[in-house]
């Protein structure tokens, strides 16, 4: 029986090279975006491998390459030292070259001109093959265990496991009527979602913005009798659960104070580790996603 499968963040060589490949297959529909045309009856043939390189390059400029060429990184033994090497590569480049092709990839039907004797592309609005190129990466990822996305919004977001941000939680937080916290709040889970390494940082760091920004929701009162409020609706009065969330507001205030997520002095404690960072929003936004519930 096999076991279950392990996952992870990191894309190794031959994830890189599978997702890489079906990037390619689908250079051709970006070729209304870089077309390479006909110079008799100005058609166009494909892409145009030269302009779209160079977009490439000055796009993602850390796309791993080869003399130029963008090719998948590889491992060579080297006979002299016995030794495998292995090439350098940024994987959220990759990422970012799915994003690229899932902005432009548009569907295209192929005709055959008789008086030029060449195939030609022609172009239209249909979404199927977005579709197609989003389900072969999304499978890729699925099957090299790697905790990644491409959504419909054509953006690649990470698969946070165990995560509190559901349907119903971002449903509640629309309602939300103070914009500002809303706004917040929206921004902090984009971050979460995103996946470039700095994302979990700074996803910590806007919710802890946002928390900050809640406890003062109750605008005609001043800070502190504004945070008893949200408490007090929170707790409907009963009193073991005023000092369980009571005790929370005041845990999370402390991390904030104390940890390097929304200050930065010499004397904070550093993250060292940055699968805290999930950790520290996951229970930052817990308490936020149930305290806007009782808002009123």
């Amino acid at each position: 029986m096999r076991g279950p499968k392990e996952t992870t963040y990191e894309i190794s060589m031959d994830a890189y090279a599978m997702i890489l490949n079906c990037c390619e297959k689908y250079y051709d529909n970006l070729a209304w975006k870089y077309p390479d045309t006909c110079n008799y009856c100005h058609s166009n043939l494909s892409l145009d491998r030269k302009i779209f390189d160079i977009a490439l390059e000055n796009e993602i400029p850390n796309l791993f390459r080869k003399e130029g060429c963008v090719v998948a990184p590889s491992r060579r033994y080297n006979v002299f030292d016995r030794k495998t090497k292995y090439d350098s590569y940024d994987q959220y480049s990759l990422l970012d070259l799915i994003e690229f092709i899932a902005l432009y990839c548009n569907n295209y039907e192929k005709y055959y001109d008789n008086e030029c004797e060449h195939s030609y592309l022609v172009f239209n609005n249909l979404n199927t093959a977005f579709l197609s190129f989003k389900k072969e990466i999304n499978d890729i990822f699925e099957l090299m265990g790697i905790l990644y996305i491409l959504t419909d919004k054509k953006q690649v977001e990470r698969i946070i496991q165990n995560s509190p941000i559901t349907k119903e939680v971002e449903n509640s937080i629309n309602t939300i009527q103070e914009n500002e916290t809303k706004k917040l709040l929206c921004e902090a889970i984009d971050l979460h979602r995103s996946h470039y390494p700095e994302a979990p940082r700074d996803a910590a760091e806007k919710i802890w913005d946002a928390f900050e920004r809640l406890k003062t929701y109750y605008t005609s009162l001043d800070k502190k009798h504004s945070i008893e409020k949200i408490v007090s609706e929170m707790s409907i009065n009963n009193p073991n659960y005023k000092k369980l969330f009571d005790d929370e507001f005041k845990a999370l205030t402390d991390i904030g104070n104390q940890y390097r997520i929304r200050h930065h002095e010499t004397d904070k404690i550093n993250i060292t580790d940055n699968r805290y960072y999930d950790y520290f929003f996951n229970r930052c936004l817990s308490l936020i996603a149930l305290a806007i519930q009782y808002l009123k």
